[in-house]
């Protein structure tokens, strides 16, 4: 009666554990695990699953993380796939390690009303209004208001998320980076960089934030800020995405010197209110390369971060502003 009793509770146990542990940060998970021997076993296997894939089964293929330098399995971030609205990130939580989890995500409002194309399919009909090439780093595709199918549309190159294989390498001095896992051809969308969508004076608020955590410990942020210019040169719209706390993949992407291999390009889909970056392969990516691309132009800044870049035109200083 005793055994059966013991194979019960474990039971609801392993059940209760199963519902819960994966929603933990991972001090919590590794202050649970050392509680009994039944837990530890789970919280390893959370800690498995979350190493396996960054993505959390929101892409099309898994993202490993990959860590030779320290007992660090994974990073930990709550994963979107694209532009969320700014929300109090310390609040946010997302089961990772379990079943496959959901952030719930106020996109709607980042659409307009503004009228898309009617067209059955836009692959045939090549006068398709939203297929207007503006400039090579800026392009347009169909969005939310047009009437072709989603998933069948040849022209959402960027909305159906990751369909390369990559994966997330620790390196000594640079932390976590991305690298391709197969060979990746010159002008093939890799992701976009998505993250918490900021006004400008939020930005700001958690740059400053962000910098002092750096001055105290190896904290690194990555809240971008782009600008899309007219063609006068003049700035007309500015767009803070910080991928910190909420991101996907992009977060990992390194800064280099000398470009990288990556460029990136502005994407405006018919019917949003705003623009989307994108990355896209500026030349031939080998298998198991580094992914890179440049940050911007150098500003000299006494508590600038130093550059690990390796290429020969390194300024040894990261790219940064007053944001």
């Amino acid at each position: 009666m005793e055994k059966k009793k013991e194979r019960i509770d474990d039971s609801v146990l392993f059940h209760c554990a199963d519902l819960i542990l994966p929603w933990l940060e991972p001090s919590d998970l590794a202050a649970i695990s050392l509680t009994c021997k039944s837990l530890n076993l789970i919280s390893h296997s959370i800690s498995a699953s979350r190493s396996s894939d960054a993505a959390r089964s929101f892409e099309t293929h898994p993202i490993p993380f990959i860590n030779t330098v320290d007992n660090h399995p994974y990073a930990y971030f709550i994963y979107t796939t694209t532009q969320v609205i700014s929300i109090d990130s310390h609040q946010a939580r997302q089961s990772w390690g379990g079943h496959r989890p959901s952030l719930e995500q106020a996109n709607s409002s980042l659409c307009s009303d503004a009228p898309g194309c009617d067209c059955d399919s836009c692959d045939e009909r090549m006068d398709c209004p939203c297929r207007e090439s503006i400039s090579p780093d800026l392009i347009r595709e169909c969005g939310p208001s047009c009437g072709c199918n989603r998933n069948e549309c040849g022209n959402r190159l960027t909305q159906t998320g990751v369909s390369v294989l990559l994966k997330i390498v620790k390196q000594i001095r640079k932390g976590w980076s991305l690298h391709s896992r197969q060979f990746i051809h010159k002008g093939q969308f890799v992701c976009e960089y998505a993250g918490e969508l900021l006004t400008t004076k939020e930005a700001r608020r958690r740059q400053e934030n962000y910098d002092e955590l750096a001055s105290k410990s190896q904290f690194s942020a990555a809240l971008l800020v782009i600008r899309e210019h007219l063609p006068s040169g003049k700035a007309c719209m500015r767009i803070n995405i910080d991928a910190t706390r909420i991101g996907n993949v992009g977060r990992f992407i390194n800064h280099s010197c000398d470009g990288g291999n990556l460029s990136t390009v502005i994407v405006r889909c018919s019917g949003a209110l705003l623009p989307r970056l994108c990355f896209f392969a500026s030349r031939d990516i080998q298998e198991d390369e580094e992914l890179s691309f440049s940050y911007g132009e150098t500003r000299i800044r006494s508590n600038g971060l130093s550059c690990f870049c390796g290429s020969s035109c390194c300024s040894g200083t990261l790219p940064s502003e007053n944001t």
